[in-house]
């Protein structure tokens, strides 16, 4: 039996979202078209000239918008945002200081002060029991 390696592909929706990019924003032929391994890994190492635009201005997806905002994506959705943001409404967001962004970066910040509290309650746990 001869082992072969089959061509890994994927839809551009899945690559955007490896990318970190809004598929809507990216060229045609690479919305249209499907994406292979290969072809993923050269766009990370050596990103052409849309892409860095895209990283550097966006405009960028949810999950990118809540973590240069440094809140959740439901804390963007409870703050009425749900579409894709560039990087200058993201600064004037920050900048704005809106009661919502306020309040979802509280949260956010307690939710992580909660996690390492308990990363360092159990890492104490395991001390003792070792």
């Amino acid at each position: 039996m001869t082992s072969h390696q089959s061509t890994q592909t994927m839809k551009p929706a899945t690559a955007a979202k490896k990318l970190g990019v809004y598929l809507e924003a990216t060229p045609a032929e690479f919305r249209e078209g499907v994406v292979t391994r290969a072809e993923l890994n050269q766009l990370q190492a050596e990103p052409p000239a849309w892409l860095q635009e895209l990283r550097a201005n966006g405009p960028h997806p949810r999950p990118v918008v809540a973590q240069k905002l440094g809140v959740s994506i439901a804390g963007l959705a409870r703050g009425g945002v749900t579409e894709a943001l560039t990087t200058e409404q993201i600064e004037a967001m920050k900048q704005e200081q809106p009661e919502w962004l306020v309040k979802e970066r509280a949260t956010q910040a307690e939710v992580r002060k909660e996690t390492a509290r308990i990363k360092q309650r159990d890492a104490e746990r395991a001390a003792e029991q070792s």
